[in-house]
């Protein structure tokens, strides 16, 4: 009887593309490169979306103002952002991920998690593996991705980050605590700047510096549960495993205007304009929407939402903006507070090719076929009118631009700062 075969390390990498939106605008517009180019609204309340390397060495980073970010690099090219466009470049970036594991958890548009563990006999080593995919990330889509190899995420995560752009750092397990314990506390998940300048106080500064102090001590300043959990990724442990098909469970648009706002129709106007841009991503990704979510965040920055069951899921920015501005109606405040920002959400999604035809009301079996006559049928048709009438204005902004066809009430201009998110998989572009 031939011997066992021992089992593989677990081999976790951790996949990040270098300053993604930034690179893409690059890639795309050659006279870019070597530029300092910020990706963000453009305007006194915007703020930065990603920032490619060259802006950064001036020190701009995601989620500065924009003011701030322009104090810094006043050169800086400042570029909207196209958020649909990225998602399409994402998908190809996932599908190249997928064909070297079927363990494979997105954090973000950019970056993900690849158990490639049961994988090595096919395709080598975890280093073999990063190198192989950063080759085919080059080749196929012209971008750059840094990889961290480790026995654990924790591990992984560190890695990609430490030799950015560019990089590919390897963290074996018998390395992993002369690995560590240089790094300063702030690598720790769970450690911002307020835990950092506590532990600071404690004399604490290194990953090091938290596995040699005692856990009680730990408990008695800053908690139990987070002293517990700083100990154990100080020593390297994570036992978190990778976890696949983590979609987004929401999908939504948000502009903020650059003086406050307190014309209620200026702004159903502006949530028509937002809803088509989400149920635009709706139609491209095959899904459609039972819940619409309206966000409205005053000029004195207090933020309220209020949200609406739809009868029949949908993916027609009509049917999503008029729900949206309806909810507006409801807002208290509006014309004496003034408004900063607002959003339209689309959630409770499902594949458009579910059966999903019947309204909420009523008791037809999964299976059901759409319904023919009465009020059923009449929203079934209406709502397949208006997805129509989008999948062709999709195809006109596919072929010109996207701006290149808008609704009426669009023309006195958008609010200036834009952004779009993919429910858990917010845009993400930093370190």
């Amino acid at each position: 009887m031939p011997p066992a075969v021992p089992p593989a390390e677990r081999t976790i990498l951790h996949v990040d593309l270098d300053a993604f939106y930034a690179s893409v605008e690059q890639r795309d517009d050659p006279t870019l490169l070597g530029k300092p180019v910020v990706v963000g609204g453009h305007s006194k309340r915007g703020v930065v979306c990603a920032a490619s390397y060259e802006a950064r060495r001036f020190g701009v980073r995601s989620a500065m103002p924009m003011v701030k970010a322009l104090s810094l690099c006043p050169q800086a090219v400042v570029l909207p952002p196209r958020i649909s466009y990225y998602a399409e470049i994402s998908a190809a970036f996932f599908a190249i991920l997928a064909d070297h594991s079927p363990l494979v958890e997105g954090l973000s548009l950019d970056e993900a998690f690849v158990d490639v563990t049961a994988m090595q006999r096919l395709f080598g080593s975890g280093p073999e593996v990063a190198a192989r995919i950063k080759a085919l990330v080059r080749q196929q889509l012209n971008l750059v991705a840094s990889v961290g190899v480790a026995p654990n995420k924790f591990l992984a995560k560190i890695g990609s980050d430490l030799q950015k752009p560019d990089g590919l750092v390897v963290i074996k397990r018998d390395e992993i605590l002369s690995f560590l314990h240089p790094l300063p506390v702030g690598r720790l998940w769970g450690v911002g700047k307020v835990t950092e300048n506590a532990l600071g106080s404690f004399g604490i500064q290194t990953i090091g510096d938290v596995a040699a102090t005692p856990v009680d001590f730990l408990a008695a300043r800053i908690g139990r549960g987070l002293a517990t959990h700083l100990a154990a990724l100080s020593r390297g442990e994570d036992d978190r495993p990778v976890v696949p098909g983590r979609e987004a469970v929401s999908i939504s648009h948000e502009d903020t205007f650059d003086s406050d706002e307190r014309c209620l129709t200026t702004l159903s106007a502006g949530l028509l304009m937002q809803a088509d841009r989400v149920a635009e991503r709706l139609r491209r990704q095959n899904l459609r929407a039972r819940v619409v979510v309206l966000k409205v965040k005053y000029g004195n920055h207090k933020l309220v939402t209020r949200r609406r069951t739809l009868s029949l899921p949908t993916a027609d920015g009509q049917t999503l903006g008029k729900a949206a501005a309806d909810l507006l109606r409801n807002v208290p405040g509006i014309s004496q507070l003034g408004v900063r920002l607002t959003g339209v959400g689309a959630a409770g999604l499902q594949l458009a090719t579910q059966s999903c035809s019947e309204p909420t009301q009523g008791q037809l079996t999964l299976f059901a076929p759409p319904p023919t006559t009465g009020p059923a049928a009449v929203a079934v048709q209406a709502r397949e009118k208006g997805e129509r009438l989008g999948q062709t204005l999709d195809s006109i902004r596919d072929r010109f631009g996207g701006g290149s066809i808008m609704r009426a009430l669009a023309l006195d201009g958008a609010p200036a700062t834009t952004r779009e998110t993919f429910g858990r998989h917010a845009p993400h572009d930093e370190p």
